[in-house]
């Protein structure tokens, strides 16, 4: 493996499970600092905003600042302030993601025949009322976002449900598929990541734990790709799978240096 100029670090099951650092992390990013590497953190869940990503980051012993995190609902509240400013939505989401949308200006509502969008995302709160308002709102032509389309979460127990869920559960009502999904493998993510370094994609090398967000999110950018075992994809899941990374380890600490 050359060595990059900019790394873009995926969090869950790549830096961390659960509140548990992987082993290596630290070190590791530690390192590619000292070398004037740039490095930022990409993640697809919303269920906090960039302050208190910093914030664990820190406490796990990698110092972060909140502009060196990107995350779903960051990219989501930039793309409805410029293509739909003041619009109201309806937001399957938890507090972190209303604050991060009410902050960029847009309204938040839940009478199905003001909302101009319904998003789905990660919400560990999603009930019937939740997605009987969605439906309704889908219904009178509300346009159908998600912050990402993760099928579940990698937690130190193994996995939890994640936005594809709510995804589904609105889909499978109202007959009416996602129509852009902000997230990780979205172009949208990775051009602000990329802004974030100031470097070209192909002086970038992604490091993830997902081959249909973050391998694909890179390869489609042009950068090159590590996928680490230390997540939800296992070594077998390479072998049909039509997405391939440049690069397998069995995590970030075994990332080469010279």
């Amino acid at each position: 493996m050359p060595n990059f100029r900019g790394y873009i670090f995926d969090l869950d099951g790549t830096v961390y499970l659960g509140e548990k650092a992987i082993p290596g992390a630290s070190e590791t990013i530690a390192e590619l600092r000292k070398r004037g590497c740039g490095v930022v953190f990409l993640s697809n869940k919303p269920l906090q905003r960039r302050p208190a990503y910093a914030e664990k980051l820190t406490h796990l012993g990698i110092p972060t600042s909140p502009d060196q995190v990107i995350n779903s609902s960051l990219v989501l509240a930039r793309y409805l302030a410029r293509e739909m400013p003041g619009a109201t939505v309806f937001a399957i989401g938890e507090p972190p993601l209303l604050d991060e949308l009410a902050a960029a200006g847009l309204r938040l509502g839940q009478t199905p025949a003001e909302i101009e969008v319904v998003v789905a995302s990660f919400d560990r709160t999603f009930d019937y009322r939740k997605l009987d308002i969605g439906f309704q709102a889908l219904r009178r032509g509300a346009r159908f976002l998600a912050t990402n389309a993760d099928p579940t979460c990698p937690v130190e127990e193994g996995e939890i449900p994640d936005a594809g869920a709510v995804i589904g559960a609105l889909d499978g009502c109202s007959g009416r598929k996602v129509e852009l999904v902000v997230g990780k493998p979205s172009s949208l993510i990775v051009e602000i990541a990329l802004k974030q370094l100031g470097l070209p994609a192909e002086a970038c090398l992604v490091v993830g734990d997902r081959l249909e967000t973050d391998i694909l999110m890179g390869r489609r950018a042009g950068m090159s790709t590590a996928l680490v075992l230390s997540g939800v994809t296992r070594k077998e899941d390479l072998v049909h799978s039509a997405v391939q990374p440049d690069y397998v380890l069995e995590s970030i600490a075994d990332l080469p240096f010279d």
